[in-house]
């Protein structure tokens, strides 16, 4: 059962998981986190799910609610959480991390669960399955390689929608660059569209003071920033 711990404990946590670079090490620390991980980022005032699906929403608000929607590296189902309060209830996920997903099968909103480290095999699903593909919190450093997001594209429908983040704070700065090199180079490609990249100045609280992005004065911790980024696969010719 999770305990109540304070945030400089919490801000311990979540950089420890920032600094784990090996894939083992990241997924079995990922399994000890579990439990206690919708507590941590609450406290740190984590918003990357609901500002993916509010981006996903807005910039398409033709998306059908019956849309059968992929959540990849779904954790224990925060994004699950944003989409069925918006009334969208035909979700998959996927996750590396057993425990992860034995938090987001007990929430109950997925219609089916996979266990898939991205970056080391293919996600199980035919080409063309979904409607949208989320993945959210996952491509930084240590994490999901930009390399699969192709992955993510194989698996979206033609006309599909798909929606990515990553932060951009200073320690994550490089990833983001590589990301978007990956990103403009499918664009360029004529595998997909831009529809949306929306920065965002407080995406959570830092986990460092040299990570902070914005401040206030309410609250002297500071946040990180991050971004959304939304495409449009290509139709069929």
């Amino acid at each position: 059962m999770a305990q109540e711990v304070g945030l400089p404990e919490v801000r311990a946590r979540v950089g420890a998981s920032h600094d784990i670079t090996d894939l083992a090490r990241k997924l079995h620390f990922y399994n000890g986190w579990a439990p206690d991980y919708d507590q941590d980022v609450a406290a740190l005032q984590y918003r990357a799910p609901s500002l993916a699906v509010d981006c996903l929403i807005q910039a398409s608000p033709a998306l059908p609610q019956p849309a059968l929607i992929l959540d990849v590296a779904c954790g224990t189902g925060l994004v699950a959480v944003e989409l069925q309060a918006r009334g969208f209830h035909q979700v998959h996920g996927v996750d590396g991390s057993p425990g992860m997903l034995k938090q987001a099968r007990a929430r109950g909103l997925y219609q089916h669960l996979s266990l898939c480290t991205l970056g080391q095999e293919p996600l199980p699903s035919p080409e063309g399955t979904y409607d949208a593909v989320l993945m959210v919190g996952a491509l930084s450093e240590g994490q999901v390689p930009c390399s699969a997001v192709a992955e993510l594209l194989r698996v979206t429908k033609p006309g599909g929608l798909v929606c990515l983040t990553t932060r951009t704070n200073p320690s994550n700065l490089r990833f983001k660059e590589a990301l978007e090199t990956t990103l403009q180079g499918l664009e360029e490609a004529g595998a997909w569209e831009r529809l949306e990249a929306w920065p965002v100045d407080q995406w959570e609280l830092a986990t460092a003071q040299q990570e902070v992005v914005t401040s206030t004065a309410a609250n002297d911790i500071g946040f990180i920033s991050g971004i959304v980024y939304l495409y449009r696969k290509q139709e069929v010719a």
